[in-house]
């Protein structure tokens, strides 16, 4: 899972550092950035989905805060 989680976020920095590179390149002109921008917010998606996912079957264990008196 946590593999999962790694790879998921090299490709949303990798997709924003691409939006960057066609915003500086283009200036804007092509839909690049827009395809780019809109991959990220999928991949931000698909990332809280899998990990919602994950939590419900088990697979992530959460610790939360340690409650000191």
């Amino acid at each position: 899972m946590k593999w999962f989680v790694i790879l998921a976020f090299v490709l949303i920095i990798g997709s924003l550092a691409s939006a960057m590179l066609f915003l500086v390149r283009d200036r804007g002109t092509t839909k690049n950035v827009a395809r780019a921008l809109t991959f990220r917010v999928g991949f931000s998606v698909a990332l809280f989905l899998l990990i919602l996912l994950g939590h419900w079957m088990g697979w992530v264990q959460t610790t939360g805060l340690p409650i000191q008196p």
